[in-house]
């Protein structure tokens, strides 16, 4: 079911909650779009394919004789990508935000289908719909479970093959203060929702394997408790929540003011959130490492986020360095 009013939206999710009627949604950037599925018909189509940790409506296959993936990105200049970085980065100087996430639309070609990149790619949380996008995110959102409720933002990425990469993400200034940004910004979310909430786990890192190579990635986890029926108030609680504060900045409103005079394409369902609810507890992720399906191929679309210190040669160089497909290496994959 496609919903294009966030009253719509907020509601039916908090019908499925009440009744407990397992339902998977994606949720665009902008919050006026969304699909929601019950479970029980998803298991009747190829049109709409995921898979969020175990939960999925593919099973199990081996397949032999892969093509090799091959991915042509053709980002946006240097000149073009400087153009929204000094908007963003004017702003950060005056004080009117602390962090600004600054994404960009690159045309690509695969040599792979959606479908197949779907089925090929390995990540904690996949989602295909037919024309419209498939999405292999590394990052969680917020889980729900036993009235607990969680959050993990990803902030600082790099390549795992450098010289003691492990040290030096962990000691870089500029990622280290976007990351506690992030991080307050999330504890500050989270409390408008939960009690007795707190940092669980400060900075740990994830390995990421990808076609162009392994990556490091830096995340942290934040907690707190649910109070009352919260199944009945799904959609009101998520929608509190939103957008990601890991993809828009802080503050929030004011920041995605700069990011929406800065970014040249609209975002549409890329950095929104997709998730699946099981009929009591709810796993959900934000819709990073994203292909939006044309009709001449994909349009992947990446970014990072932009402080004060930022360099906008590095920042450009990070955005190009996110456009990459998770393949699996083995060859036992997931099908029908």
């Amino acid at each position: 079911m496609y919903l294009n009013r966030t009253g719509d939206i907020i509601d039916c999710m908090n019908r499925y909650g009440k009744m407990r009627s397992p339902f998977l949604f994606a949720i665009s950037y902008d919050m006026q779009e969304a699909y929601l599925f019950p479970v029980a018909e998803l298991n009747r189509t190829e049109d709409v394919l995921y898979d969020f940790g175990g939960n999925t409506n593919t099973r199990a296959i081996v397949k032999r004789n892969y093509v090799s993936p091959v991915l042509i990105a053709r980002p946006v200049s240097f000149v073009r990508y400087k153009r929204s970085f000094d908007i963003v980065h004017r702003n950060l100087l005056r004080g009117n935000s602390f962090l600004t996430n600054l994404t960009c639309a690159t045309p690509v070609q695969c040599n792979l289908s959606a479908n197949e990149i779907f089925y090929r790619s390995k990540a904690p949380y996949k989602l295909y719909i037919k024309g419209r996008f498939v999405v292999f995110s590394p990052e969680t959102f917020v889980r729900i479970q036993n009235g607990m409720i969680s959050s993990y933002p990803m902030k600082g990425t790099i390549d795992a093959s450098l010289p003691n990469a492990r040290e030096r993400i962990l000691g870089d200034v500029k990622e280290s203060a976007e990351h506690a940004t992030i991080v307050d910004l999330i504890r500050n979310d989270l409390s408008r929702v939960a009690t007795q909430v707190e940092v669980s786990r400060y900075r740990y890192i994830d390995l990421v394997n990808t076609s162009n190579g392994d990556l490091l990635q830096v995340s942290s986890e934040i907690k707190g408790r649910l109070e009352g029926y919260y199944n009945e108030r799904l959609g009101d609680i998520l929608f509190s929540l939103l957008p990601a504060g890991s993809i828009t900045g802080a503050p929030k409103k004011k920041t995605m003011e700069i990011i929406a005079e800065a970014e040249t394409c609209p975002r549409g369902f890329y950095t929104g959130v997709m998730g699946y609810f099981d009929g009591f507890d709810l796993d959900s992720a934000v819709m990073i490492r994203f292909m939006e399906i044309r009709e001449t191929g994909f349009l992947f679309k990446s970014g990072g986020g932009i402080t004060a210190k930022s360099r906008a040669e590095a920042e450009y160089n990070e955005m190009k360095q996110k456009i990459y497909v998770p393949i699996c290496r083995n060859l036992t994959d997931t099908g029908w």
